[in-house]
């Protein structure tokens, strides 16, 4: 089965064609990363305007790449939850469109959903449910346990910010470019750290809830303080101290989730999932403890279409399609079904 998907929910422009849910076809994105760095991060309006430019032409690079025509494709899928409203509605529309003139089924999937279910692509034949997902990124953190394909419970979740708006933040108090996750990892990986003391939360009754808007305002409390009063500031000693405190509250978190559900695999998502100090530390605390731990390539960790073609399969298979009256949802629960 051949699935046209796409993915506009930030400010990436992806179409993507997948094959059973396990294997790439092709993977086209647009990134406006360059855009929105003028302006220190995403601007909804630009956004959504960009999607609108590049997405007709994505579509047919994407075909394209795939060696495919609109009779090859069996059905299009599509985020149609979370994300920035204005930008999902672009890749809902045009995909709907779509759907209805080729006489498609239209498959709604979770934009978290896609992200645990790009481990189906990077490990096609290791990674099947049950097994436990770290989904890191810049507007979810959370730790689910992955039943069945379309059975996802959440086990605990940030009670504030995700983690990759905190390293987005961190980024720009230091003086780093949008997006500040690869900025973030390179400047950390030139020191030790060891050098500030920042805060670790604790969520009373909910060991696996995680918060990070505590660690968000330490780190730029310490950057204007040094800049007020002209002390020097290690930039880099910084960035690393942050990286591991991000790192002290998912990865024990996760480590627990597996010893509670008894569980020996853990699949890492997201853009956050990226970053090299967490992913050792990871596999570090799951080679300890027997673990088998899944990293994506870094290409498969941020927004693709590829990840929502590969949960459209198990979608469809589970019978979750929609029709026209499909609306999209800026904040939506990966525990939801489909509406």
């Amino acid at each position: 089965m051949k699935i046209l998907a796409f993915e506009s929910s930030c400010d990436e422009t992806a179409a993507a064609v997948v094959e059973d849910g396990r294997k790439i076809l092709s993977d086209a994105i647009a990134s406006q990363a360059e855009m929105h760095a003028l302006y220190g991060g995403v601007v909804p309006e630009i956004a959504s305007r960009r999607h609108v430019e590049a997405i007709a032409a994505l579509t047919e690079r994407a075909l394209a790449e795939a060696n495919c025509t609109r009779e090859d494709i069996d059905a299009v899928a599509v985020t149609y939850a979370p994300g920035l409203i204005g930008a999902v509605l672009v890749g809902l529309s045009f995909a709907k469109s779509l759907a209805y003139a080729w006489g498609v089924p239209l498959i709604p999937v979770h934009h978290v959903r896609g992200h645990i279910a790009a481990n189906y692509l990077a490990f096609p034949d290791l990674v099947e449910p049950p097994f436990l997902a770290l989904a890191i990124s810049g507007g979810n953190t959370l730790i689910a346990d992955v039943r069945d394909y379309t059975d996802i419970r959440i086990l605990g979740a940030t009670r504030d910010d995700a983690a990759g708006e905190c390293f987005d933040k961190a980024a720009r108090v230091l003086g780093l470019p949008y997006p500040g996750g690869k900025p973030m990892d390179e400047l950390a990986r030139q020191s030790r750290g060891g050098v500030y003391a920042l805060p670790h939360a604790r969520v009373t009754g909910a060991e696996l809830d995680m918060s990070f808007s505590g660690l968000k305002t330490a780190v730029v409390n310490l950057a204007h303080h040094a800049q007020q009063v002209g002390e020097p500031l290690d930039r880099a000693a910084l960035a690393r101290d942050f990286t591991e405190a991000v790192s002290a509250e998912l990865v024990p978190r996760a480590i627990r989730a597996l010893e509670i559900t008894g569980y020996r695999k853990l699949a890492a998502a997201g853009g956050v999932a990226a970053n090299t100090i967490i992913r050792a530390h990871l596999q570090v605390s799951c080679d300890a403890r027997g673990c088998r731990l899944f990293l994506p390539p870094l290409s498969l960790c941020g927004d693709n279409g590829a990840m929502i073609g590969a949960q459209g399969y198990y979608e469809f298979l589970a019978g979750h399609t929609a029709g026209k009256e499909l609306n999209a949802c800026a904040t939506r629960s990966l525990e939801s079904p489909p509406p």
